[in-house]
């Protein structure tokens, strides 16, 4: 009898990068010869080598990014608790509904008569999406929270040019979210920090002080970045427009409210909609994403075109570009429409009703979890928080050494995604934690305990929490590092 087959060693397919499977010669496709002649490059444009791309068979590289997709960790596979982020479990009945033949295959270029069923989802969703905020009439265009935001700066420009006065300032609060300050610039503003005050709310009395007739408007989302909600928002409201001023809601945070509050109730003139954040579409990677922004009636003349009418006598769906003082298109065609039919999808289902509850869960799924890792990590503010609360490392560090970083690090290896940390910063070694509605009582407890042991191996085990974490493919990185010595090329 012969002994067991002896295996050799051979190279590690299964992991490395794609580089790595690069053998030369090898295609992952083929293209037939051409039935027309070749046309010569001109000579500025022609290549003066060959370019370094990796070549691999079809079957590696499906291989390489499956393998690279089952690392990953997202909504899908566990609570994603980032504060300020919303990441959200998206339900798969409004991918089911996105991918509808009607929906998927409509064309931006075809006749509105052929289109008539993607019009009237987008009227509807429009009207749905001004019920809940208090607005008049909105624009579906901006595909994403951030060009929402410019979206609403550039209406708040073309109301006060219209008044004889472009005004130079927008206010936002330090705690805002760093898209705000970079929206107000890239709209042509100079931005003017409004302090917080010892609750973590905007200092009223500050506020006053510094509005004035040169500033455009208060940029401003409620619940606050540190989730919590500002008492005096009426009286906010009034000061800014007692000085001629608009009124902006960042919708980061809607989702804390639906069903119990409006903005437009609260004195705001525009609004933007994260659909990512409020409406469970999918969130990351760069897009597609969608900003609806809401106004007041008196904004409405300056919304982007076209928009999406209604013939009361026929019944019939139409874009329309008939406003002359609009500030023009936001984005190409009409917005991220698959996007918009998920958006859509989620807030019929819910229903009134519905949108309301996920809002009290949010709140409640929040408080919960704030409550159950106090102990170690106590609120940044008094008070109760909303959808999401901000906690500080500051205690754990001052007595161990251990940061925030370090127990998000170490949060890892028990499985769980950690939290924001180091944001907002106005708090020292803040821990931003934000649980969304859709997470059951079990994962909240499984979170916390992680937490809390992290907690603890920081007093009886600290060099743990330094090397993590140590269970992923990658690492801690030298953050610092990699951002003072950036490497952008391949070799």
């Amino acid at each position: 009898m012969t002994g067991a087959p002896v295996r050799t060693q051979g190279p590690d397919i299964q992991s490395g990068t794609i580089m790595d499977r690069s053998r030369a010669g090898r295609r992952a496709f083929s293209f037939p010869a051409p039935d027309v002649p070749e046309a010569a490059v001109p000579e500025e444009f022609a290549r003066r080598g060959r370019p370094a791309l990796p070549e691999v068979a079809e079957r590696d590289i499906v291989a390489h990014y499956t393998r690279l997709s089952q690392m990953n960790y997202g909504v899908d596979t566990g609570v994603y608790a980032l504060g300020s982020c919303s990441m959200k479990y998206n339900p798969k009945i409004a991918e089911t509904v996105a991918s509808l033949p009607g929906f998927q295959r409509a064309h931006p270029q075809q006749p509105d008569h052929t289109v008539q069923g993607a019009l009237e989802l987008l009227w509807r969703l429009e009207r749905a999406l001004c019920e809940v905020t208090g607005m008049a009439r909105a624009t579906l265009q901006p595909p994403a929270g951030a060009c929402g935001e410019l979206t609403g700066l550039l209406l708040m420009r073309a109301h006060h040019t219209k008044q004889g006065n472009a005004r130079t300032r927008v206010a936002i609060p330090d705690s805002s979210h760093g898209t705000n300050p970079a929206s107000v610039r890239l709209a042509g503003y100079e931005a003017l920090h409004i302090p917080s005050d010892a609750r973590g709310l905007v200092d009223v009395s500050a506020l006053e002080k510094l509005v004035d007739e040169d500033v455009a408007g208060l940029m401003l989302t409620n619940p606050n970045t540190l989730g919590l909600f500002e008492e005096e928002i009426e009286k906010i409201t009034s000061v800014v427009h007692n000085a001629g001023g608009l009124v902006y809601y960042d919708g980061a945070n809607l989702n804390a409210i639906l069903g119990r509050c409006r903005p437009g109730d609260m004195g705001f003139d525009i609004v933007h909609i994260n659909t990512h954040k409020t409406f469970a579409t999918p969130h990351g990677g760069g897009g597609p994403g969608a900003g609806p922004v809401g106004v007041t009636e008196e904004l409405v003349p300056y919304l982007p075109v076209p928009s999406v009418e209604r013939d009361e006598a026929t019944g019939e769906f139409r874009l329309s570009a008939d406003r002359e003082d609009s500030i023009g298109r936001m984005h190409g065609f009409h917005g991220n429409f698959g996007v918009l039919v998920r958006a859509y999808a989620y807030v019929f289902l819910h229903g009134s009703d519905g949108l309301q509850e996920v809002g009290e869960r949010a709140v409640l799924n929040a408080n919960y979890l704030a409550e159950l890792v106090k102990e170690a990590f106590p609120l940044a503010y008094p008070g109760r928080p909303m959808h999401e609360f901000v906690a500080t490392a500051r205690p754990l560090r001052d007595r161990t050494g251990i940061r925030a970083m370090d127990i998000a690090k170490r949060v890892i290896d028990l499985g769980f995604h950690p939290p924001t940390v180091y944001f907002p910063l106005v708090v020292e070694e803040s821990m931003m934690v934000e649980p969304t509605e859709t997470e059951t009582r079990e994962t909240l407890d499984g979170l916390a305990a992680a937490m809390l042991q992290a907690a603890q191996e920081a007093k009886t085990d600290p060099d743990i929490l330094h090397q993590a974490p140590v269970t992923t493919p990658v690492r801690r990185l030298d953050e610092a590092r990699a951002a003072r010595h950036l490497k952008l090329r391949w070799s």
